[in-house]
């Protein structure tokens, strides 16, 4: 099951919407027979692979017993159910990590395995399993992305001078693991603000990946410029406004360089924070990566929306400067947002925290 879970990683970037799934086939001699892990949407899955892989060897399955990180699907999408593939190869026990949350298989696939005579496991590294589709699990479960947010500061935590200048607090090693985790998620968020004093790409190149996230632009007045970086980067954009009335030629400027246009009104003609959150989920986004400034930050914590927070702390102090997310002021210290922490960890010269609300620390909100 951990090499299963190491197969899972490489689909990371690859499979969205569709989970990171990793499977390997052994023997009753314990010797492994073929491996494989989910590709990309509308292409195999992991069984599927792992089961290629055994026939290329000229290994025969029957009898043998699969490990898999997720239940195998039990239902026809846009390809056929990994459980009646493993039925028809002969297998004699599959061990899953999980149960798929997914409506349409939730405990269906194990069901059918049983009933064609094949045993069964669930639960062998499960919280591994879980963390590596933790956004696929909030999707299904809760009808939104897992929500991360990403900032880098300095240890005083500035993530800015208070002119507006970022690059670069943080070091080169820092960056290069930011975009790691960007490659994680289906979409990458970011405000205005941001996009005025950044010209930031948002995509994804500092690392290998086949997918590009889409990028999210919260604009309430539509005063995104056409000709901003992350409109020319690759894949595509998503500029979502309070009101669209009345913006006509701003609206057809942005969609003639590419973008679609979304309104979502909220309270005092803010962006619906929530709605929006909901519409990626129905778009296929598993886990949503935030990269904006303290005004959209702060509007994300003070809402209760984000699941996660990443941290690059620099060991710089700037002073006065702009903070990460700008919310409260709070009355009293039992009023702070409680945070557990879920990894700690030097990046280069550099230090990555990733913390989690407590309500939420153990797995995916449910």
């Amino acid at each position: 099951m951990q090499l299963a879970l190491a197969l899972a990683e490489r689909a990371v970037g690859l499979s969205e919407p569709n989970p990171r799934v990793g499977c390997v086939i052994v023997g009753t001699d314990g010797l492994i027979l073929g491996q494989g892990h989910t590709q990309a949407a509308g292409s195999a899955h992991a069984e599927i692979m792992a089961l290629r892989d055994a026939s290329a060897r000229g290994m025969d399955v029957r009898g043998a017993t699969a490990y898999v990180t997720l239940e195998p699907c039990a239902h026809h999408g846009r390809t056929p159910p990994c459980c009646d593939a493993l039925i028809a190869a002969g297998l004699g026990h599959v061990v899953a990590a999980l149960t798929d949350p997914n409506p349409l298989v939730a405990g269906q696939g194990l069901q059918r395995l049983r009933a064609a005579g094949i045993s069964t496991e669930l639960g062998l590294l499960g919280h591994a399993a879980r963390e590596l589709n933790i956004g696929f699990f909030s999707r299904m479960l809760r009808q939104r992305p897992f929500v991360r947010l990403k900032a880098a500061a300095s240890l005083d935590g500035r993530t800015a001078l208070p002119n507006g200048l970022s690059q670069w607090i943080t070091g080169e090693a820092a960056r290069r693991d930011g975009h790691a985790w960007r490659r994680r998620a289906g979409a990458v968020l970011t405000g205005i603000g941001t996009v005025r004093d950044d010209d930031p790409r948002l995509d994804v190149r500092l690392v290998e990946s086949v997918l590009q996230p889409l990028r999210v632009v919260v604009d309430s007045r539509l005063e995104t410029p056409p000709g901003a970086r992350l409109m020319a980067a690759p894949g595509h954009v998503l500029i979502v406004a309070a009101e669209l009335d009345g913006r006509e030629a701003q609206a057809q400027a942005l969609q003639d360089a590419g973008a679609e246009l979304l309104s979502l009104p909220g309270p005092q003609g803010k962006v619906d924070l929530s709605a929006l959150l909901s519409e990626l989920a129905r778009r296929g986004v598993n886990e949503l990566h935030v990269e904006a400034g303290h005004k959209l930050n702060g509007s994300l914590v003070r809402e209760g929306l984000v699941d996660e927070f990443l941290f690059y702390l620099a060991p710089k102090l700037l002073g006065l400067g702009r903070e990460i997310a700008a919310f409260g002021p709070l009355a009293t210290l039992d009023e702070a947002i409680e945070l557990e922490w879920t990894d700690v960890a030097p990046i280069g010269h550099d230090l990555r925290i990733r913390a989690r609300p407590a309500k939420c620390s153990d797995s995916a909100p449910a």
